[in-house]
């Protein structure tokens, strides 16, 4: 990286310009993770980074901060200052306004996910209308934390139905077999577990094996 100067501070450069696009993102926030509270680089680039200050909300919101030096064609320099050691504990969503609305016959699947890419969790909010259903299976090879947030509906285990209704937290330990069943209002539930690159959610039948 080269050096500039920006209000009277010297700041190393970052030009990404002739990089391979693969290359581009994981350097930058090598280059970031490596700077010291309060340091900061300028990014070169060819053009506005939209999808990267977009990765830069959903890891470091609040704790990051991003100022446009230049936004010539071709010459883009943003300044990207840390601001904070770690990133920031932040509200990620309202629940509320996700399951208001539960009686919607449309609405099956994911309704929000986390979207931080650095992390060890993964959580989703799952939606099922009302007489929805995820057909009886066996759950993957972790433990699942489960809070149910408005509606209503049954769990089918192995050997009996767990009532759901608003406020319930459920353990699903692994492997083990699930149905899961809403009422005439629907159903919507918090899903949490350790984050598994392969554990996608399947919405071709009623909804995500969870």
């Amino acid at each position: 990286m080269s050096s500039e100067t920006t209000k009277d501070q010297a700041v190393e450069e970052l030009d990404v310009r002739g990089m391979r696009k693969p290359d581009k993102h994981p350097t930058i926030f090598a280059t970031y993770n490596a700077l010291p509270t309060g340091g900061a680089f300028v990014l070169v680039n060819d053009h506005d980074p939209q999808h990267l200050r977009e990765e830069f909300e959903a890891d470091h919101a609040g704790s990051y901060d991003w100022e446009y030096l230049n936004r010539e064609m071709r010459d883009w320099r943003i300044k990207i200052t840390k601001l904070a050691s770690t990133p920031l504990p932040r509200i990620l969503v309202d629940t509320t306004t996700i399951t208001a609305g539960t009686t919607a016959a449309d609405v099956t699947g994911a309704a929000w996910k986390l979207e931080a890419r650095e992390r060890d969790l993964d959580s989703n909010i799952i939606a099922l209308p009302p007489g929805g259903a995820i057909d009886a299976h066996t759950g993957p090879d972790l433990d699942v934390l489960i809070h149910v947030l408005a509606g209503s509906g049954q769990l089918t285990t192995e050997l009996g139905t767990i009532d759901l209704t608003p406020g319930a937290l459920v353990w699903m330990p692994r492997r083990s077999r699930r149905q899961f069943t809403a009422s005439d209002q629907g159903l919507r539930y918090l899903t949490v577990h350790q984050r598994r690159q392969a554990l996608m959610l399947d919405t071709s039948r009623a909804g995500a094996p969870q």
